[in-house]
């Protein structure tokens, strides 16, 4: 049991960062919208800050919360004997599932750039997306898609 524990820590913590963080980059298309008539409108950049965008775990928060649990209840269970062992059992499996959903949590955050941009037409919009280029206030940018489905790239 000894030797299993590395082995299931180290691959509780390497599926935990598992978000598929693509999506929020503007160089990468969803199925759908390959082949789509995509509408762009140009503008300029006039502000622009780093944040993050919270990624959504494919597993729901199950992997990190569920593996942080098994690897704290195996921790706890090495410790005392009798019913102290069962209570650190179950304190390693709580604080584990703590644990492991913070971790999960942070592994799927994504560097960011909020970009206001100046339309040509004079509206100002607020596009965020993955920090994966590099933008500066004043670049003429283009916008492509609609709605809620709006990348920018250079002009």
């Amino acid at each position: 049991m000894k030797r299993l524990l590395p082995v299931l820590v180290l691959g509780t913590l390497t599926l935990a960062g598992c978000a598929n963080t693509s999506p929020y980059s503007g160089n990468v298309y969803s199925g759908n919208q390959a082949k789509a008539a995509q509408n762009v409108t140009v503008g300029t950049i006039t502000a622009m800050r780093r944040v993050q965008i919270q990624a959504d775990s494919r597993a729901g928060g199950l992997l990190g919360s569920g593996g942080g649990a098994v690897i704290g209840g195996l921790l706890g269970n090495q410790v005392g004997g009798g019913s102290g062992r069962q209570l650190a059992t179950v304190a390693g499996a709580i604080g584990g599932a703590v644990a492991g959903s913070k971790i999960e949590e942070s592994t799927n955050r994504v560097d960011a750039w909020e970009l206001e941009i100046r339309k040509d037409t004079g509206q100002t919009v607020v596009v965020v997306q993955k920090a994966d280029q590099a933008f500066q206030v004043g670049q003429r940018v283009r916008m492509i898609g609609s709605g809620s489905s709006v990348s920018v790239a250079p002009y």
